[in-house]
């Protein structure tokens, strides 16, 4: 049997599908580059700046390798096309979400122990 949605209900689907992964990116980054300003007290500097040289490498040789294999693949509509080798720039995003929430979170639950 096939679904049947409330009229309107595939429409709405269909624009919310839209999003891209850049428009899903420039979100969050929008988001923690907020958090990160309120909880930079809790991130320490040289160090954040030295894991994101190995953090960011390791994510460039990574995703290089599961995108290049085909065991994941972006649907080149929804991505900025702005790519490191096979992956798209989107893919940074998080690791760049990582190291800002990781630490701060550390530190600040630390000092509240």
């Amino acid at each position: 049997a096939e679904l049947q949605h409330p009229a309107g209900l595939s429409r709405i689907c269909q624009e919310v599908c839209q999003v891209t992964y850049l428009l899903l990116t420039a979100g969050v980054i929008g988001i923690f580059s907020v958090y990160g300003f309120l909880m930079r007290r809790w991130l320490p500097g040289r160090p954040l700046l030295a894991a994101a040289v190995v953090m960011l490498t390791l994510t460039l040789v990574f995703d290089n390798v599961i995108i290049g294999t085909g065991i994941v693949d972006y649907d080149p509509e929804k991505i900025s096309g702005v790519r490191l080798g096979f992956a798209p720039i989107e893919d940074f995003a998080y690791t760049l979400v990582a190291l800002v929430l990781v630490p701060s979170l550390f530190n600040f639950l630390r000092s509240r122990l």
